[in-house]
């Protein structure tokens, strides 16, 4: 018998300690062995009970969440769960709580009774499932890369001679810190990801990305003119597409088309749309993430931009599941740890660093 996954759920709300209980043990290999109301009762039980995965709501009373999940931190190895608002202030915490240490992040609804629906049970048992199974080897590799720090202003270059394409999911937020800072802002590319994350949380995750990076990160605006020197994330909700205008300059087109296998924006539909324009000098690159967005991406990119394509490797990955629907075609060029993919892709584009 595979061995039950115990969980310790902490919410200052009754209904939802029940409700999550309730999903979670409806799952045969899931077992709540606590429930905790404030972060400080929680820090008690997590020394009793050793749980296994630990899902925090974000605001709670007498300790707040990202307080909490600080204090966890020190106390226990096991994974931790956000529990957060879709709010403008909710996306802000939930990318500190990532930076900090949550492995993931589930989205309350704004209609609380919407938790019990059966597409939201499906997303807390699949991310409790993919979170016991991230060991504490791959966490520590994580938490040990270097941090990132911004470097001296240098030219930025005026010509786009290439495009990064970069795809990542479960995981994401935290490994793309490791990444788009040590990328300098003077390469004649332009960086384009897509990283899957609700409305409003996108745009936190750019404005922490750029408050840490050289290059100008923000989101993608539809039509927007791509420029080297800049990152643009896909907006929450929306797929963003690379398109050729009449004058031959690439624009960002962003679209409300249906979700490609589940997802909106899409990994695919990007790097596609990049395939399509004939650009000539393409870099795609598969990190972290459930699943295997990207895969057909990547495809495309290899037979219509002759691109090289950068994957990360399953040790530093959070969940390998994206990249390694890469990898199993054959077509990854390079397969690196997490902290190498920058220079991997400095020394594709073949500039100084």
């Amino acid at each position: 018998m595979s061995k039950t996954i115990g969980v310790l759920v902490i919410d200052d709300s009754a209904f939802m300690r029940k409700v999550l209980r309730d999903i979670m043990e409806s799952a045969h290999d899931i077992k709540v062995v606590g429930t905790a109301k404030n972060g400080l009762e929680a820090l008690e039980m997590v020394r009793e009970l050793h749980p296994d995965v630990i899902t925090l709501d974000l605001n709670m009373p007498s300790m707040d969440g990202l307080t909490c999940l600080r204090e966890l931190q020190k106390t226990t190895d096991a994974p931790v769960i956000m529990l957060s608002s879709l709010t403008v202030e909710g996306g802000k915490a939930t990318i500190e709580a990532l930076e900090a240490g949550a492995i993931d992040f589930v989205t309350k609804p704004s209609n609380m009774f919407e938790i019990s629906g059966e597409q939201k049970k499906v997303e807390i048992i699949k991310k409790i499932r993919m979170a016991y199974r991230f060991s504490k080897k791959k966490r520590t590799f994580v938490e040990n890369c270097p941090k990132a720090a911004v470097t001296e202003q240098r030219q930025r270059s005026s010509e786009l001679k290439a495009l990064i394409a970069i795809g990542s999911s479960t995981g994401g937020p935290r490994a793309l810190q490791e990444v788009i800072p040590y990328i300098p802002e003077d390469i004649p590319a332009a960086v384009l990801v897509v990283q899957h994350m609700p409305p409003g949380f996108t745009r936190s995750l750019a404005e922490r990305l750029d408050s840490l990076s050289g290059m100008t990160v923000k989101e993608g605006d539809d039509n927007e003119i791509i420029c080297p020197g800049y990152v643009y994330l896909a907006p929450g909700d929306f797929h963003m597409e690379v398109v050729k205008d009449q004058d031959g300059r690439l624009r960002i087109r962003l679209t409300k088309n249906e979700p490609e296998k589940g997802h909106r924006p899409s990994v695919n539909v990007l790097m596609k749309s990049i395939a399509k324009t004939g650009f000539p000098n393409v870099i795609g690159v598969i990190m972290t993430g459930m699943g295997n967005d990207g895969k057909e991406g990547v495809i495309s990119i290899k037979e219509k931009n002759k691109g090289v394509i950068i994957c990360q490797d399953e040790m530093s990955c959070v969940v390998y599941g994206m990249p390694k629907a890469v990898v199993n075609t054959g077509l990854a060029d390079a397969i690196v740890p997490l902290k190498e993919i920058a220079g991997m892709i400095v020394k594709y584009l073949g500039v100084e660093q």
